[in-house]
């Protein structure tokens, strides 16, 4: 039996934030760890995520508006999870956040981001349709978790719908275009300003395709950043 208890998941999964990856802080490259200024006391990095549209629906039911309802929302989450299940515990919370923090990079240590063509972590159970709600630093002394393995399904896609369905041609000889993207979407009546047809194309993990009004809502935020970009 291990010395270590096992992460609390139950409240956190039906909150939707149903990805969860435990690190000790002592394990992780140098690269990372060497960004997150380790206070006294602090032995774990915890990554959560969501797949599929849980999340969206408990963030709706929740009646939380404003700008970043979802950063909202799984802030007060991991708050009330500490509070409920791990009391007594300290926890930092570095994303969201203002720190620099490789979402990406931490997710390939999970084991959750294979890469694709349209430049979206992919995963062989939730397709695309996943991505980082918090990560935290914390006394906590949980079991590690063990890594995904085996999870890309890209190498096995021989049709490579996505690839066809970019009306940008952005994904043209398996390269992102990034700025044949944006311009594309700034287009008056883009088909992609308010989503990627590409990702919707993809097969993958297609049941767990986000809501309209998820995709519409992340969509319009990365729109309004490439506005400010290009203006």
């Amino acid at each position: 039996m291990s010395e270590h208890p096992a992460l609390p998941a139950e409240f956190l999964d039906q909150a939707g934030l149903n990805r969860q990856h435990v690190f000790d802080l002592a394990a992780l490259p140098a690269e990372i760890s060497g960004r997150l200024a380790i206070g006294a006391g602090e032995r774990q990095l915890i990554l959560i995520g969501h797949g599929g549209r849980r999340l969206w629906q408990c963030v709706q039911a929740s009646g939380m508006g404003g700008e970043h309802p979802i950063d909202d929302y799984s802030t007060q989450t991991v708050a009330r999870w500490f509070a409920e299940c791990l009391p007594g515990h300290r926890y930092r919370l570095l994303f969201p956040g203002e720190q620099p923090i490789g979402l990406q990079a931490l997710g390939e240590l999970a084991g959750w981001h294979q890469p694709s063509p349209i430049m979206v972590g992919v995963d062989r159970e939730w397709g695309s349709w996943y991505a980082y709600r918090a990560v935290v630093v914390a006394d906590t002394d949980l079991q590690p978790s063990v890594a995904l393995t085996g999870r890309s399904p890209c190498p096995a896609c021989a049709g490579q719908p996505c690839i066809a369905a970019c009306p940008a041609n952005a994904l043209r000889d398996g390269r992102f275009d990034l700025e044949a993207c944006s311009r594309f979407r700034l287009q008056p009546e883009s088909p992609c300003a308010h989503g990627c047809l590409a990702r919707q194309a993809c097969p993958v993990g297609s049941e767990h395709r986000y809501d309209d009004a998820q995709i519409e809502h992340s969509y319009s935020r990365s729109l309004a950043v490439i506005r400010c970009y290009y203006r």
